[in-house]
């Protein structure tokens, strides 16, 4: 969870999904799926979505748990 921290100390506590982009190295659209699924937290201010960069911090050590636990064939 430190790493994840680090990685995101330049960005600002609210992360837009032009960040989300750059941080997960996603386009657009799976940002936006990533969003509209429910799997990162979001809040709707006008047109644009918002996301708390303690959520993304929450949903990366979350899918790094998940990956330690796949083993490959």
């Amino acid at each position: 969870k430190q790493e994840v921290r680090i990685m995101l100390e330049k960005y600002h506590d609210v992360l837009n999904v032009c960040d989300l982009c750059k941080i997960l190295r996603i386009s657009k659209k799976t940002a936006y799926r990533l969003i509209k699924e429910g799997e990162i937290p979001y809040r709707q201010v006008g047109r644009t979505y918002k996301i708390a960069k303690q959520e993304l911090i929450k949903y990366l050590s979350q899918k790094s748990i998940e990956n330690k636990g796949a083993t490959c064939l």
